[in-house]
């Protein structure tokens, strides 16, 4: 028989105690025995968003009402940071609710929340918390995601590739930014020769997002980026143009042939 439960079931009574236990040192206001009642009963019949959900709001409801108040007390329970590049959702799945509550919450603070992202994602991940941000306001994100890209953790800089895919999975499809392949090309440019397999897992996802929003335009990139002799990882490549291979796109295989 086998042990695997679904991720949906770990967002349940056992979980709010575990917050609530987590929030209380740092917050004595914080109303355990109601914050608890409420998970219990609301989750009850519901999917893992909306249980996640569910979690979010209720901190919403027993945290500060001030956005400010209330994240400062949540980053302090995060935990250590993850040194390794496995373990997002199954060490790390208990901040799913407060990187959610950044994504429902904190818009109208967009430098405190970014901060709050690049906490968050090197323990669990902020990819489906940045997005709603990239879509109301691209230009100001670029500075954060520019910085990122050469970030010494492999989980932040994972998280411009991973945040910023068209067609992340769990997620709403996304234009690219700024409504320009570019944008996006630019940032994954940085990302092509990075050491981490974990992010060049997550670049090649991404290429090959874009191959099915602009072929013309990746192929296009990828063909200039080799022609330059830039420092390019060919499995990167390879796997980043998979969709097109498949199609048997010609230009695809051509420069498959050309990848050492």
């Amino acid at each position: 028989m086998s042990d695997y439960v679904p991720l949906k079931y770990f967002f349940d009574q056992a979980l709010a105690i575990r917050l609530a236990d987590s929030i209380h040192p740092y917050y004595h206001s914080f109303n355990r025995k109601a914050f608890i009642e409420t998970v219990t009963r609301e989750v009850e019949n519901k999917e893992l968003k909306a249980r996640v959900e569910v979690i979010t709001d209720a901190l919403e409801q027993h945290l500060p009402s001030d956005y400010e108040a209330a994240l400062a007390i949540l980053l302090k329970i995060l935990g250590p940071e993850n040194k390794r590049e496995v373990g997002m959702f199954t060490n790390g799945y208990f901040l799913m609710p407060v990187a959610f509550f950044v994504e429902k919450y904190g818009q109208d603070h967009l430098d405190l929340s970014f901060q709050a992202m690049y906490e968050i994602t090197k323990r669990h991940t902020s990819e489906y918390a940045i997005r709603p941000y990239l879509i109301a306001n691209a230009d100001h994100c670029m500075i954060y995601l520019r910085d990122w890209v050469t970030d010494p953790n492999p989980h932040v800089r994972r998280l411009v590739s991973e945040g910023t895919r068209p067609r992340l999975p769990w997620a709403k499809k996304m234009p690219p930014l700024k409504n320009n392949i570019q944008t996006n090309l630019r940032l994954l440019k940085n990302l092509l020769h990075d050491s981490s397999p974990y992010v060049q897992k997550s670049v090649a996802n991404h290429l090959n997002d874009l191959t099915k929003e602009n072929p013309e335009k990746v192929l296009l990139w990828v063909h200039q980026t080799m022609e330059n002799n830039l420092d390019v990882n060919p499995k990167i490549i390879k796997n980043g143009l998979r969709t097109l291979v498949k199609l048997k796109n010609e230009q695809a295989l051509e420069l498959l042939r050309q990848v050492k």
